[in-house]
């Protein structure tokens, strides 16, 4: 519901656009929020003539005393229920500020679209009750602000009239809610004692809250910081639907931020495909020339005939959005049924949906007690970070870089079961759109399968340097070679020597040395063959990332030798060379060595031999489906 504003009691200066910022409130159910925009509405003059008079007579016609909430309660669903059950969009002036206030819902069945209202806020008013204190929904309210990048908080204490406006008792619950959410990294921009139904601390201090001296509701809202203008971002604008009219094949959307005109060099996402904007159209009026900024809803023609479709995202050239299947965002779980990695999920990107995966869970929190959760399911009102695995490219951003192309909804069974923030998209995917069509194979997965008698898949071996990865990785080529498989071995060493060779031995190198490992090994996975990978590869993020980017494909194998042990071998030269300078020393790596969490097998060279230990491989592949065709004698092999 949209309430119009008649008239403003604080006058326009000059002609100068004004600032405008978008405010959730939220708070626990029954904490005031609708008195207290309908009392905001009052003192502001932005109610239309007779609306107060209207409701007034309707609510002496029901027999009721009027409530500054009938102003907000429009649908005669929420007034038999007495909740607020939508989110509302109230307009309104403060002396410097166009706001745009968004009333949501506070009762825990409505979390959902307390999501749709809060991830639309540039700010938030929090709202608590004087007597009842901070509530475990309350706590939960700043943990989603949170999660939805919320930065801007004033708190606002309700019903002070209830605690006989008891300065001691407000004090309390600021220091109590300070520190909530001083913890989730929000500083609160004011805590203000009212009273919405008598209007003390609304829009002027009165003489029951004489002790405080801090802003006014409509004073801390004034001093809001706006959000960078979505026309000063990069142009993102999502392809809603394609039409024929006339002659003319009309893209169809709403532009989400920056500008758009005829002639502009624009990259369809994630196709890459590259066009310029022949024409701009609108109804009733076309063509329309000139440019057209955010919030303009708006159809374009294209130079070329290029495949579309609803979902795309089309950027300038020099500033277009990534193409990606993998995500990692931060979300607030709504579903019953507890989210847990491996789930299968529908996830919505603007005007894109597309079946996904769950790869990874991570730093589940319960936001009403603050304490981390085991990390293998985010249950219902929890919070989590989770890495996506998406059925199908998409063009997105991370929120921090365009909010309006950094948000997710999630689905399960047709219902929205969760929401959130796109916290980074794979660094992996080219950070520059080319106008390029990738190309499939002509051979079929089971056509290769049937081939090979083994499915795709990344081996991965981690350990030390002189562990025994590499004696291995060779045992198992040769063993799955023997039995008429196509395994491919990538050693570290020898990428390093040719591929990787402008990489050094920094963090960031190790990083990126570790990405294109796992890269060229799912591609060779993805067409069948079986990549077998043996590097030291140290850090536990960058294995967590080849498993990201590998999939369900990928297998670890932690070959465990002690560090004494593998010293003593001085594998392939490493501690001399290290003593050279060439390369870090073995202490070095052994002391940045962080041993797997999960992986897949763990063997010990120290205790078991290349052939038993080759086994134990082929057992675990052949466990879990990889290999079809029975193994032969293949000792004499190893």
């Amino acid at each position: 519901m949209n309430v119009a504003v008649a008239k403003a009691s604080f006058p326009v200066q000059n002609v100068t656009p004004r600032p405008q910022v978008r405010i959730v409130i939220v708070g626990h159910v029954d904490h005031g929020k609708s008195t207290l925009v309908g009392r905001l509405l009052h003192e502001t003059g932005s109610l239309p003539d007779g609306k107060l008079e209207m409701l007034q007579a309707v609510s002496a016609r029901r027999g009721m005393p009027f409530e500054w909430s009938f102003l907000l309660d429009a649908l005669q669903t929420e007034r038999d229920q007495g909740i607020t059950i939508d989110t509302t969009q109230i307009r309104f002036r403060t002396p410097s500020r166009d706001v745009i206030l968004i009333d949501a819902p506070g009762h825990a069945e409505f979390l959902r679209n307390m999501i749709t209202g809060a991830a639309q806020a540039d700010g938030a008013v929090l709202i608590i009750d004087a007597l009842e204190g901070v509530r475990d929904q309350t706590r939960r309210h700043g943990y989603l602000l949170h999660l939805l990048g919320v930065k801007q908080v004033a708190v606002v204490v309700n019903k002070m009239d209830r605690v006989d406006y008891s300065a001691a008792r407000f004090n309390a619950i600021s220091d109590e809610i300070s520190a909530h959410l001083t913890g989730l990294g929000v500083t609160p921009t004011a805590i203000i004692p009212i009273s919405a139904r008598d209007g003390d601390g609304v829009a002027a201090l009165t003489a029951n809250i004489r002790w405080y001296s801090g802003p006014t509701v409509v004073e801390a809202i004034d001093q809001l910081t706006p959000a960078r203008a979505l026309d000063e971002l990069a142009l993102r604008f999502p392809v809603q639907l394609i039409t024929k009219f006339d002659d003319r094949r009309i893209v169809a959307g709403r532009v989400e931020s920056g500008h758009i005109g005829t002639g502009d060099e624009i990259v369809i996402m994630p196709a890459g495909k590259v066009a310029k904007v022949k024409s701009v159209e609108s109804w009733p009026v076309t063509p329309v020339f000139g440019r057209h900024g955010a919030g303009r809803s708006i159809g374009i023609t294209l130079d070329r005939e290029l495949f579309l479709e609803r979902g795309d995202i089309i950027g300038h050239i020099n500033a277009a959005p990534r193409d990606t299947r993998r995500l990692r965002a931060r979300i607030f779980w709504l579903h019953d049924t507890p989210l847990t990695a491996g789930a299968s999920i529908l996830v919505r990107l603007g005007t894109m949906e597309t079946r996904a995966n769950v790869v990874a869970i991570d730093k589940a929190v319960d936001p009403g007690e603050l304490e981390s959760v085991a990390t293998a399911s985010i249950g219902r009102n929890h919070v989590g970070e989770i890495d996506i695995s998406l059925a199908k490219p998409v063009a997105a951003d991370a929120y921090t870089d365009n909010p309006r192309t950094g948000r997710l909804v999630i689905e399960v069974n047709g219902r929205i079961a969760g929401g959130g923030l796109v916290l980074s998209v794979d660094a992996g995917q080219r950070a520059v759109p080319v106008d390029i069509v990738p190309v499939d194979s002509a051979l079929r997965p089971d056509e290769r399968s049937a081939r090979y008698g083994h499915g795709g898949a990344v081996v991965w071996f981690t350990g030390l340097p002189g562990s025994g990865k590499s004696t291995l990785a060779r045992a198992l080529e040769r063993k799955l070679f023997t039995r008429g498989g196509s395994p491919i071995l990538l050693d570290g060493d020898t990428l390093r020597a040719g591929l990787n060779g402008d990489l050094g031995f920094s963090p960031e190198a190790r990083a990126e040395n570790i990405r294109r490992l796992a890269e060229i090994a799912t591609h060779l996975a993805r067409n069948g063959h079986i990549a077998i990978v043996a590097a030291v590869s140290p850090s536990r993020d960058d294995r967590a990332n080849a498993r990201r980017i590998a999939e369900d494909l990928f297998r670890e194998i932690y070959v465990s030798t002690p560090a004494e042990i593998c010293e003593s071998r001085d594998p392939k030269g490493h501690y001399a060379k290290a003593r050279a300078g060439n390369l870090p020393s073995f202490t070095g790596i052994a002391n940045d060595y962080q041993p797997p969490n999960d992986a897949e097998l763990v063997i010990d060279t120290s205790t078991r031999s290349v052939t038993e230990a080759a086994d134990d491989i082929e057992r675990l592949l052949a466990s879990s489906g990889l290999l079809f065709n029975e193994p032969g004698d293949l000792a004499a092999n190893i």
